[in-house]
């Protein structure tokens, strides 16, 4: 084999069909420049992100929970899933129901039914099967339960504010269209669907183990 032969199988593949590692293509592509990935907090602007991002931690602690059969840990996953359960409910439907220009900007591609699926509504039923067949159920009221949702509410607020200062832009078109007073409505609104899911999942989980709950109140 002579030498030129075998610098090219180094570049390439038989079966490969561009070169890499290039400058050309291969570049463009590993790059994929967008304004996200260069501006200040990046993709966890997002908040299907940082939802992800907490559900994740979530099943990893659950995870490891039942592979040590650790009860504290199994104690520290369903103080988790009473935060990201409900904002992955959240998320789902403010995606799914804003879902089109109001969430994607224009230089954004389209993303595939699958992905798509996988980042906005598979936590959200991962997480409810978790809390319905695997966990006790939530004891957090209503006050308790807005105090949780109004405090991510602001906290997501002040913080796409911050990112706003650095890049000149929102994460989400909404967020131009609506302007502040508009904003204000839809975080307050956010905390408030955020609440309900909360109490919704409460309702469903006693739906769903009322059996459970006749055994507990019969007398021994």
């Amino acid at each position: 084999m002579s030498t030129k032969t075998a610098q090219e199988l180094l570049l390439r593949h038989p079966q490969q069909r561009l070169n890499s590692p290039s400058r050309g293509t291969s570049a463009a592509l590993h790059a994929h420049p967008n304004p996200v990935n260069d501006s200040y907090g990046r993709h966890f602007q997002h908040l299907t992100i940082l939802g992800l991002s907490l559900a994740t931690l979530t099943f990893v602690i659950g995870l490891l929970a039942d592979i040590t059969l650790s009860t504290r840990l199994f104690k520290f996953k369903n103080i988790l899933s009473v935060t990201s359960a409900p904002m992955e409910v959240l998320i789902s439907i403010l995606y799914w129901g804003l879902k089109g220009s109001l969430v994607l900007p224009d230089w954004a591609p389209r993303i595939p039914f699958g992905a798509d699926f996988s980042f906005h509504a598979a936590p959200s039923i991962a997480l409810i099967l978790d809390l319905l067949f695997f966990s006790p159920p939530y004891t957090v009221s209503v006050l308790p339960a807005l105090g949780i949702s109004s405090g991510i509410a602001v906290s997501y607020w002040f913080w796409i504010e911050e990112c706003y200062k650095h890049n000149g832009w929102y994460p989400y078109p909404i967020f131009d269209v609506l302007g502040t007073t508009g904003r204000i409505g839809l975080f307050a609104g956010s905390a408030v669907v955020m609440t309900c899911s909360t109490l919704s999942l409460k309702w469903m989980y006693n739906r769903v183990n009322v059996h459970a709950q006749d055994v507990k109140d019969k007398p021994m």
